[in-house]
Formats: structure tokens, sequence, C-alpha cells
């Protein structure tokens, strides 16, 4: 936890140290040859993320964006068309990678609050009918949703994309990263989300707290293949239990207290929103707030430099007048109320903005 004098450091969930307890559960792991399928650590953390993703195997990975990147490789061929909402995690925080590693061809369609429907699917599948051997291939949605800022999807919306798919012939993958958090707040087993899908990535070092790694889950077949895609992508690991027993005692111990990070990002809405701190309150659904600085007539690199001086660290966004609070692990109630307390003044903001 942060000490009194410390910078309250709310950039990222991804910032998170390993706790003490998870550093005594990685110094006792029982390692093996991770690429001979021989370490006991990762294969049973493979087999517990399968169960709690309602998928029939898993995958340990390096991160989740090897994992996507893997998923996208299955799905598709080079030149087949990968649909997704416009500012997902594939495509503006992942490099190109669909074009580089998958050959695929990417349509961004408009969201809001990251989701997208299934008549914007069917659209998208029907105007492909017309090019020669082009098909829509794979729809990749994202749960929650990085740059919406930590958005859910509610399951009858989910249902409703994952239909038009179908029908469309696509495969489809969930960017699970944050996955947790969307269903301790939603109140739902991760497997309801998951398995509705046909490949789904867990990251394993945002809320849970972990040091590295991701996790890919699907059918029986996919994940033989997503086998040698590990390979192939350099991503095959040797005593790998040494980072695969953080995940293990992460999903022992970590998962339940997701509901004290989506609560504290709730707190620190509402608070600094009646502070006259301009949040869409209807976009806080986990542990992410999105603070608007046009109203303020801040500019992004001076609001970070204000509340940084004032002992509070926040994050750009892909959005040029947003920078954002990520709630995790090492922030605790006394960070949370120290940050209610100074942020507003540092921002100038007037409550009855």
């Amino acid at each position: 936890m942060q000490n009194a004098r410390a910078v309250i450091d709310l950039r990222s969930d991804t910032v998170t140290r390993p706790t003490d307890a998870m550093r005594a559960a990685i110094a006792a792991a029982a390692v093996g040859d991770e690429q001979q399928r021989e370490d006991p650590t990762v294969n049973l953390l493979q087999e517990r993320a399968a169960t709690l993703l309602g998928h029939e195997r898993a995958l340990f990975l390096p991160t989740a964006t090897m994992a996507n990147q893997i998923a996208l490789r299955l799905h598709g061929r080079p030149g087949d068309v990968l649909v997704a909402e416009e500012l997902s995690h594939v495509l503006v925080y992942e490099f190109g990678g669909a074009a580089l590693h998958a050959g695929l061809v990417t349509v961004g369609l408009r969201g809001s609050y990251g989701r997208i429907r299934g008549e914007q699917v069917r659209s998208v599948a029907a105007r492909s009918a017309y090019d020669v051997d082009q098909r829509p291939a794979v729809l990749a949605l994202e749960d929650t949703h990085n740059s919406a800022g930590g958005t859910v999807w509610p399951l009858d919306e989910l249902d409703d994309v994952v239909a038009a798919a179908r029908e469309a012939g696509m495969a489809v993958h969930l960017d699970g990263a944050r996955l947790l958090n969307a269903a301790v707040a939603q109140g739902l087993a991760p497997s309801e989300i998951a398995r509705r899908c046909d490949t789904v990535t867990l990251c394993l070092s945002k809320g849970l707290g972990c040091p590295l790694g991701a996790v890919l889950a699907g059918s029986e077949a996919l994940i033989e293949r997503a086998w040698r895609e590990k390979h192939l992508f350099g991503g095959a690991m040797r005593q790998a239990g040494i980072v695969a027993a953080a995940g293990l005692h992460a999903l022992d111990h970590h998962v339940d207290r997701l509901a004290d990070d989506n609560a504290r990002a709730r707190r620190l809405a509402e608070a600094w929103h009646a502070a006259g701190v301009p949040i869409d309150l209807e976009s806080v659904q986990t542990n992410f707030v999105q603070i608007d600085l046009a109203p303020l007539g801040l500019g992004r690199d001076e609001a970070l430099e204000r509340v940084r001086a004032a002992g509070v660290a926040l994050s750009a966004t892909i959005h040029e007048t947003r920078v954002r609070a990520v709630t995790h692990l090492d922030v605790d109630d006394d960070d949370v109320e120290r940050a209610i307390a100074c942020v507003p003044a540092a921002l100038g903001a007037r409550a009855s903005r």
C-alpha cells in the first residue's frame, strides 16, 4: 500500500506489485520444462483457467496481446476480415498485429460505451458478400472495454452481437483482459460471459496483480493449434511455473477483492463529480474513471502535471481530452480519500460546474 508521502499511482492496474504472499508462492513453485508440457504449476494453472472460463482447455502465455494475436491467427486466413469496435485494444494498442501476424483486413465499427450491435455486424457481413472470397472471419469483442472506460457487456447485448456473428459464419474472440472485473461487477461467474465465445483471453498482470502472464482459452482443437502458434510467436518458456504460481495465487486470493477496486473507482467518480470534475458516471462500471478535461479548459499534459504535483498520478487515454484513474491492488481507502481531496483543486474544478 502507499505510504503517506508517496504519489498515489492511479495510472493503471498494470502497476501492481506482487504481494508478499504471492512472492512466497512464486518462491515455492514446483517447476518443470514448460516446452515439454512438464511444468506442473503451468499445467495446473491452465486447468484452473479453462474451468474458470468455461472452456475445454487453456494455454499459458507471457502477455494478453500475444494471446489475442494467436487467437486471430486461429480464426482467419490472410485477407479475411476482422471486425471489432473501432477503439478496441486489438485495433488501437496492438500495433497492427492483426495485419502483420494474421494478414487480416480490419473493419472498425463505431460503438457506444465500447459495445457494437448485431445489426452493425450483419451490415458488414452483407457488404462482404459482394467481394471475391474476402469473408468476415472473426469478430473481436472486449470486456471490459479499455478505451470506453472499463465498461462491461450486458449479456443480452453480448448474445445479440454473437448471434449476428454466428449467422455470418464468423468466429468470436473475446479480449477479456479484465474479464474478471466485469464478472464481479455483474455478479456473474466468468464462464457465463466467456463460454459464449470461441476463444477468450484473460490477463493476469492487471487487476489480478501478477508480474506477468495471460491465458487463452478455447476448445481442445483450438488450443492444440494455439500451442504451435505459441512457439511461432516465441512465447514458449522453460520453468515457467515460477510465474504461473503467481497466477494460481491470484485466482485463489485476488478475484473476489476486485469488488473493492470497482467500489473505490465508484467512490472516486461520485466524489470528483460532486466537486465539479467532469465525469460521465454511466461509464464508471468497474475500476476505471475517465475525466473529460475539455470543460475545464485544460490540456492533457498540463492536467497530468498538475495532479502529479498534488500527489496523484493519472494517465492519458486515446481520447485527446480525457485522462483516467484506475484503482487496483495497491490502492486503499486512504489513498482514495486523499485523491478525492486533492484532484479537484489541482484541476481547478468547481462544484457549480
